[in-house]
């Protein structure tokens, strides 16, 4: 039988073109995915100009002041508590001495009367819990004497004594572990805000801080023009005074030579407070070149108030330890009236404080990375003045 040819169709092989379609779509989507976030970025923030980065940079060093005084209010107020603290457990610890020794007082009775058959043997179980009690019953306070009454009067009043110092220590205790944390806490602001400060600088170009230091010359220049104008104001004024003064005591020489009689001036209050400036500046002056360091006082460093302090110490002044304490401290005087010693505030926040020199000038520890220095009160905005004693 004749084989039968086969009536199947053959098969036409037909190249696959998916693999090539699926990349094709994978690579639009990639396309339009970065076409997108191209379109949906946010624009990129501008570099801030030199003016912007220095008016910046001056607002970090007046908060990191800011942050300072109260680092340094932090700091006196945990000294302080910390002072208590340990007073009032020394106190409890005496309070505790005495009441044991009174505690032994009323066991020595309590053995003699239970040696005298007064009293049960158990009976002497309750003096180590309650004395008072123990002693209370009649037949027992019957045969007490005097002397034995008032011990057991003495225990309890020193057993509530001691007691509530032992409440206050506590509470004591419990105010300096938040002076503390607040004195963290400061601290970790001044550092935070200095390291801003820094971040910033270093990202100016060398140009940059070319035009920086510029603006920082124009800055002191303006400031010592208003210095010296403040000087020729001030100077003008003590001529003007001075020659009223002279006219008065001519006046009064008059007086006195028709009717004979003599008077004294009264000029012993201001006298003594230059003298008391002048060993102030004096100070001041010795300070110079020395750096600024937040939270010190000296000797060889100080923050701005910490160098107020120091100085006017030295002229037999004890100032509080912050600005916000030394700025209440005296008399309030005009800037018009500023004399050699007084203090000069600088800030709404009253973060900063110099010395008084003359002549428009002072003499401060300025900010972190530069040294105590004289400088034109103009150099900050000025809050206010004080005259200390």
């Amino acid at each position: 039988m004749p084989v039968l040819a086969s009536h199947r169709k053959p098969r036409t092989r037909v190249r696959s073109t998916t693999p090539a379609v699926g990349f094709t779509t994978a690579a639009l989507a990639s396309v339009t995915l970065l076409s997108t976030q191209s379109a949906t970025a946010a624009p990129t923030e501008p570099k801030p100009s030199v003016e912007e980065v220095q008016k910046k940079v001056d607002d970090l060093y007046r908060q990191a002041g800011s942050a300072t005084q109260q680092y340094n209010k932090a700091k006196t107020a945990s000294a302080q508590q910390r002072s208590r603290v340990d007073s009032l457990l020394e106190a409890a610890a005496k309070r505790a001495d005495k009441l044991n020794e009174t505690r032994r007082e009323l066991g020595h009775y309590a053995a003699a009367q239970y040696r005298g058959g007064a009293i049960a043997p158990t009976a002497t179980f309750f003096l180590a819990d309650d004395p008072q009690a123990y002693f209370d019953q009649d037949q027992l306070m019957a045969r007490m004497t005097a002397q034995q009454q008032k011990a057991v009067g003495d225990f309890r009043t020193q057993q509530n004594e001691a007691a509530a110092k032992r409440v206050e220590a506590t509470k004591s205790l419990e105010t300096l572990t938040e002076s503390q944390a607040t004195l963290r806490s400061s601290k970790q602001q001044v550092q935070n805000k200095l390291a801003e400060a820094r971040t910033l600088l270093s990202k100016l170009t060398a140009e940059e801080k070319a035009r920086l230091a510029e603006l920082e010359r124009k800055k002191e220049a303006e400031a010592e023009r208003k210095a010296e104008e403040l000087a020729r104001q001030q100077a003008a004024a003590a001529k003007a005074k001075a020659e009223a003064d002279r006219a008065a005591e001519e006046e009064a020489s008059a007086g006195e030579a028709d009717s004979g009689t003599g008077t004294g001036s009264g000029t012993g209050s201001d006298s003594g407070y230059a003298s008391k400036a002048d060993k102030v500046l004096s100070f001041a002056r010795a300070q110079i070149g020395k750096p600024y360091v937040w939270g010190a006082t000296g000797p060889s460093s100080y923050d701005c108030s910490g160098l107020t302090q120091a100085a006017w110490k030295a002229a037999g002044v004890d100032l509080p330890r912050t600005t916000w304490d030394q700025v209440k401290v005296g008399t309030r005087v005009a800037t018009a009236d500023l004399q050699p010693g007084d203090l000069v505030f600088f800030y709404d926040d009253i973060s900063h404080v110099g010395i008084y020199k003359g002549d428009g000038m002072m003499i401060h520890a300025p900010k972190p990375g530069a040294n105590v220095r004289e400088e034109s009160i103009y150099s900050m905005p000025i809050y206010g003045s004080v005259r200390p004693a």
